[in-house]
């Protein structure tokens, strides 16, 4: 009886040794030194300096632009004011046409402008008017608002229009208030007015006087006195 085979055996050749770990560490070096607090104000001047200098040029441009001379025709208007912006006293006015001749003087006692609504206040106005004919119309009041270039005026207190239709004829107009527009020749009145031509009164409680027109119109109660044996030719009259 043979001897039991003993199983082969398997001879392996030596390998090296290989490390399963992570990569090797770097040797140590020298210790990296510390940044002081120097070189970070540096490092952020160098980063934000740029746009610093942009935001202190664009201010000083603001502040140039603001504070520079300018033209006197560029600079703003004032805004006008309530209270007047001269005042004259005994004074004299003179408008002349357009050939020169005098058209119209404003005298009185105490004169002051509001360059709000550009009106006249006088105290103690007296008003002498040449029309375009040559025909003459004075008004004198105790007081007068009138428009810059006079040609509108409101008589207060006392008010009397003297107002020349031919050459020996003369109409007059007196009441507490008189509105005049001298460049329409025309009178009104809301408060009672008495009204004289030659020998002819009127009394009553409005009228409206259209020179250009020759149309003067009353408000109730009119009343009127006509001379004897008048033949002069008086305004139409329209009692309302």
């Amino acid at each position: 009886m043979s001897p039991p085979l003993s199983p082969p055996e398997l001879h392996l050749p030596d390998l090296p040794e290989v490390h399963l770990g992570g990569p090797a560490a770097a040797p140590a070096g020298p210790p990296r030194p510390r940044l002081g607090l120097w070189f970070a104000v540096r490092q952020g001047l160098g980063t934000y300096l740029p746009l610093l200098l942009m935001a202190a040029l664009a201010v000083g441009t603001g502040w140039l632009v603001k504070n520079s001379p300018q033209r006197p025709d560029a600079l703003p208007a004032a805004a006008p004011r309530e209270a007047p912006d001269y005042t004259m006293r005994t004074f004299s006015i003179t408008r002349f046409d357009d050939t020169g001749r005098v058209a119209l003087r404003i005298d009185g006692d105490v004169l002051r402008h509001y360059p709000l609504t550009d009106r006249l206040d006088i105290d103690g106005v007296r008003i002498h008017a040449i029309a375009p004919d040559g025909r003459v119309t004075d008004a004198s009041a105790r007081r007068a608002l009138a428009n810059g270039d006079g040609s509108e005026v409101q008589l207060m207190g006392n008010a009397e229009v003297r107002s020349q239709i031919g050459a020996d004829d003369t109409l007059v107009l007196r009441s507490e208030f008189l509105h005049a527009f001298l460049r329409f020749e025309r009178v009104r009145t809301h408060l009672p007015v008495h009204i004289t031509r030659g020998g002819t009164v009127t009394q009553a409680g409005g009228m409206d006087y259209d020179h250009v027109q020759q149309l003067l119109q009353l408000s109730g109660p009119v009343r009127t006195l006509l001379p004897p044996g008048t033949g002069q030719r008086a305004p139409a009259v329209v009692a309302r």
